[in-house]
């Protein structure tokens, strides 16, 4: 259960620290997941509630248990996608995403600007940091010959 939780807490952890540009959607799922979780944790529990309130009116109190059934898988929807934000974050970046990060790395610190220097494997986690810090600090079309 332990592992679970910290999994959802490294989701909500990288979707705070992934860039949500426009520039990434071509290349990386995340822009669309954050968004998509973002918009349900917003609107999934208004919709649960509503629903169970039409349910409980239609059907009546015998049918309690589907209606709390349907509830809970409602409101679990956002989790899902932490949990997968979770996953992802933890997940080592592949041969060729590792290349891009070093070379994004180097035209930083090319620029004079200080980065950080994981001790393990690089993972998504740490590409969402670099890529936060690039966007933040250097001019927008860093990533033309990349993309």
């Amino acid at each position: 259960m332990s592992a679970t939780f910290s999994t959802l807490k490294a989701g909500m952890q990288y979707s705070r620290d992934w860039p949500v540009v426009p520039q990434l959607n071509a290349v990386f799922p995340e822009n669309k997941i954050i968004r998509m979780t973002v918009f349900a944790q917003k609107t999934l529990p208004v919709i649960a509630v509503l629903g169970a309130v039409v349910q409980f009116n239609q059907l009546g109190s015998s049918q309690l248990p589907l209606i709390l059934t349907m509830m809970l898988f409602i409101l679990s929807m956002p989790f899902q996608g932490w949990y997968w934000l979770g996953k992802r974050a933890q997940t080592e970046l592949p041969p060729g995403l590792s290349s891009w990060y070093g070379e994004i790395k180097q035209k930083m610190q090319a620029q004079g600007l200080q980065t950080q220097n994981p001790q393990h494997k690089l993972r998504y986690a740490d590409l969402a940091l670099l890529l936060k810090q690039a966007f933040g600090q250097l001019d927008k079309t860093f990533l033309r010959d990349w993309l």
